[in-house]
């Protein structure tokens, strides 16, 4: 089994790119046992074309599978949120390595943490990847399952409370609809927590700022995909790195593959089995910079803006969030959303009648100090977004049955929730 380098492996840019270089030609050779490669005709990698979402779409199910069959450990699919799912397979191996970079978090996983999961445990592969670490360091798995009836907000929030829990892993956006379930529910107090590990969605300085200051513990975010595993973490101060030692990474912009800047990440994972990726294009916004950091790692540092609203590209999801969540805390904003018209911003927030007011009117401002455009702004009262049924609503489990009692409800007999 080909060893894989820790952070302590390599000390410098130079170290890294040698690092790299000595396991990119096993990556090529590996690609070369890949139907959609072996089709493609391989070159030096600075040669080859993208590897698209569109090229594993057409590739499905297994047209980009390097291994026997009997070799793979997990089959996987994509959240499809831009289009059909694709498809990613993963050897024993192959998880070594996905488990080792999951885990890679400044704030560590101790065998002595109670680990909520609150993740698909589905076709895609964060429950089950955070799963696999938190097991491997001998932490006590809680899977709350985000896609289930059987754990509604109500039931997660009873369980970070009753059961002590250390450490979470969800989407950022989740922490706060736990912070007003908890509050709906009457409890406030989770003294066992120590971090909240998120990703899945992007994080702005501002909203980790406000979640960190709601829990009162620090937020740690991960970035990765379904068809890659993670692909960069968070150090000590706050940066996110991209694992340059696991991966090589670029970004495609204004039709040019560059070491760094702003455009679309491209990856070439080094240490995959079932699964070779040359030049895969995420499709994701990030800017990526390759100066000194604090923390020492030699990796490059990445932003990750989210998708793009407008043509000219300016206005991301991380952006508009930054000014959402840089209005005051006392106005109480937590959920929002928004959507082009025209040259226009159209914005709705949940806010108290109180504070509306100077809400609408200080992030009307900040829209068109950033941005240059006008913003709508609609403030709505709270639970108008997020139902408050939604956050109080108990658990719903049900296996199919045939034998109903008189005017009970079979209309979901044969269903299983």
């Amino acid at each position: 089994m080909v060893k894989r380098p820790h952070l302590g492996d390599w000390t410098d840019a130079v170290g890294l790119r040698r690092l790299q270089q000595a396991q990119l030609a096993r990556t090529l050779e590996a690609a070369t046992r890949s139907p959609f490669y072996r089709k493609l005709g391989l070159s030096p990698l600075e040669d080859m074309p993208l590897t698209t979402k569109q090229d594993l779409r057409d590739a499905y199910p297994f047209g980009m599978l390097a291994v026997d069959r009997s070799e793979l450990a997990t089959y996987h699919e994509s959240s499809g949120s831009t289009g059909a799912p694709t498809a990613s397979y993963y050897t024993a191996g192959d998880w070594l390595d996905l488990v080792d970079r999951y885990a890679r978090k400044h704030v560590g996983i101790e065998p002595s943490d109670t680990f909520l999961v609150r993740t698909p445990y589905a076709l895609m592969i964060t429950g089950h990847l955070a799963h696999a670490a938190a097991r491997s360091r001998g932490a006590t798995v809680v899977p709350a399952d985000n896609r289930s009836l059987a754990t509604p907000y109500s039931t997660v929030v009873r369980l970070l409370h009753d059961l002590d829990v250390t450490v979470t892993w969800s989407l950022a956006a989740d922490t706060l609809l736990w912070a007003a379930a908890a509050e709906l529910a009457g409890l406030r107090d989770f003294p066992a927590l120590r971090a909240l590990f998120v990703g899945g969605d992007p994080l702005s300085p501002a909203k980790r700022s406000r979640i960190e200051q709601i829990w009162g513990v620090p937020v740690v975010e991960e970035y990765g995909a379904t068809e890659t595993g993670s692909l960069a973490g968070q150090c000590p101060y706050g940066r996110l790195h991209l694992w340059a030692d696991r991966a090589i990474f670029e970004v495609l912009s204004g039709g040019r593959l560059l070491p760094a800047g702003r455009g679309q990440l491209v990856v070439t994972p080094l240490y995959r089995e079932a699964m070779p990726l040359l030049r895969y294009n995420t499709e994701d916004e990030v800017e990526v910079s390759l100066g000194d950091c604090p923390c020492g790692w030699a990796l490059p540092t990445v932003r990750i803006l989210g998708r793009t609203a407008f043509a000219a590209g300016e206005l991301t999801q991380v952006g508009v969030e930054e000014l959402v969540f840089g209005l005051p805390a006392e106005y109480g904003v937590r959920f929002w959303r928004a959507r082009p018209a025209g040259d226009r911003l159209i914005m709705q927030i949940e806010v108290g009648p109180e504070h509306a007011p100077a809400a609408a009117a200080a992030l009307g401002e900040a829209v068109g100090a950033a941005y240059g455009i006008e913003a709508g702004i609609e403030t709505m009262p709270p639970g108008s977004l997020v139902p408050l049924g939604l956050l109080t609503a108990g658990p719903e489990l049900m296996k199919p049955r045939g034998l109903f009692a008189a005017g009970e409800d079979w209309d979901r007999a044969l269903r299983y929730y």
